[in-house]
């Protein structure tokens, strides 16, 4: 808290006179160099001092990275995240510091919250090869996003959105034959792939293997020129969008169940089965993403005949 005191204001006030002084406005710009340039020393003398400031005011300062584009280089230098590499609080700064080698792009997710952004299934390929991902879940971060698009010559990626390949980047991850079993061939799975897309039809917008997937059989993630799935949900909670997006399918070639698929889609498994696992795929990654199912009753079903199936 603070008083700015001016000999130079009018006694005779009101908020349209104040909004349109050049006084204010030359008010207005000193006190935010002058707040900019305090908040830049003490995040660099008093590092823990500033990120207690950060956890109470951080929402506030990624608004000017939305509102004020003069001074968004100096706030880029103050943002801080959360990230997959630990608990501390990291800057934009310190992420490309830690880059791995083919790495070009900063790569983020954006979700309601930390321990749900933790657990995406879209972060298991980044984990795998040691690249940091930052953690977003503040609401304003989908609005600044729009309008910052690089930091210091890197590309500000979301890790849901677009096709993403990290074949280049870092140590390929070891293969754990034992766990994985038989390799399925590249033509089983172009097989389930077209199964898959056939029996989905118009409720995805495309079916492809992932490279973000180590562990998780399917994931959901919008197309590169699509809005980003977290801001979409944000803007029909709010009314403010009628539309959803169709999504992109990934799935898994390494993982069993989709192994086994393949195998069952070209040797001419049940047509059946096939197509109700195919709808159980798509219903598990949209709870994966938190979103609603469109036929809960079909869900049910499928999931019922599945496990009668398996206890059988």
């Amino acid at each position: 808290r603070g008083i700015v005191d001016s000999e130079d204001l009018p006694l005779n006030i009101s908020r349209e006179m104040l909004q349109n002084s050049p006084l204010m406005r030359h008010i207005n710009q000193a006190i935010t160099r002058r707040v900019l340039k305090e908040l830049k020393k003490k995040a660099k003398k008093k590092p823990e001092a500033y990120a207690e400031f950060w956890d109470n005011f951080g929402p506030v300062l990624k608004e000017g990275l939305y509102e004020d584009q003069d001074r968004r280089d100096v706030l880029l230098e103050l943002v801080r995240f959360r990230s997959t590499s630990g608990s501390d609080l990291v800057s934009l700064k310190d992420y490309v510091s830690r880059m791995k080698e083919g790495q070009e792009a900063i790569y983020y997710i954006t979700g309601d919250d930390i321990d749900t952004l933790e657990n995406s299934p879209q972060l298991e390929g980044f984990r795998a090869r040691g690249v940091e991902v930052l953690l977003l879940s503040d609401p304003v971060d989908d609005f600044w996003l729009s309008a910052v698009f690089e930091y210091d010559g890197h590309a500000l990626t979301s890790a849901t959105r677009g096709a993403t390949d990290l074949s280049n980047i870092g140590e390929e991850p070891e293969k754990n034959e034992s766990k994985e079993g038989k390799t399925t061939k590249d033509s089983d799975i172009a097989t389930l792939i077209a199964l898959v897309k056939q029996t989905l039809g118009e409720s995805i917008k495309d079916v492809r293997t992932s490279d973000r997937l180590t562990d998780s059989a399917v994931c959901l993630v919008a197309d590169e020129g699509d809005m980003d799935m977290r801001l979409e949900r944000m803007l029909k909670a709010h009314k403010q969008l009628d539309t959803q997006s169709v999504r992109i399918l990934e799935i898994n070639p390494r993982h069993a169940l989709i192994k086994n698929m393949a195998t069952a889609a070209t040797k001419g498994g049940a047509a059946d089965d096939l197509e109700d696992l195919a709808h159980l795929l798509l219903d598990q990654a949209r709870i994966i993403e938190g979103e609603n199912l469109p036929d809960t009753a079909a869900f049910s079903r499928r999931m019922a005949t599945v496990m009668t199936k398996a206890a059988g």
